[in-house]
């Protein structure tokens, strides 16, 4: 029985173009977590692929694909499990001041490999 990695590879690379597209890491190489959480429509982007994630890959161990309601932020756990075969990801802590006010929040920074 053949993989899914040698079956969809083409497919499988179409959602990655799709995710960096939808994060826009062609243009900045990093995001900052607070912004992604707070941002509903670049999350439900990013929770719409798991159906074409759940036919084209073989993660169905992964919490986050596989029941993404159990976790608190499953489109991070979505995006490490993806981009990590093509990038190097980095979290570094990030401090935004918003209204005088200090937020402690995490940068991840997309190195390509």
């Amino acid at each position: 029985m053949r993989l899914k990695n040698e079956l969809y590879h083409e497919e499988q690379l179409g959602i990655i173009k799709e995710l960096i597209d939808i994060l826009e890491l062609k243009d900045k190489n990093s995001f900052i977590l607070y912004e992604l959480d707070h941002d509903e429509i670049l999350k439900s982007k990013i929770m719409s692929l798991l159906p074409k994630i759940r036919t084209f890959y073989s993660m169905s161990k992964i919490t986050a694909i596989s029941t993404p309601e159990r976790i608190k932020r499953p489109y991070i756990s979505i995006i490490r499990h993806i981009l990590k075969k093509d990038y190097d990801i980095l979290s570094t802590e990030h401090t935004l001041k918003l209204e005088e006010k200090n937020i402690r929040t995490k940068r991840y920074l997309f190195i390509k490999k």
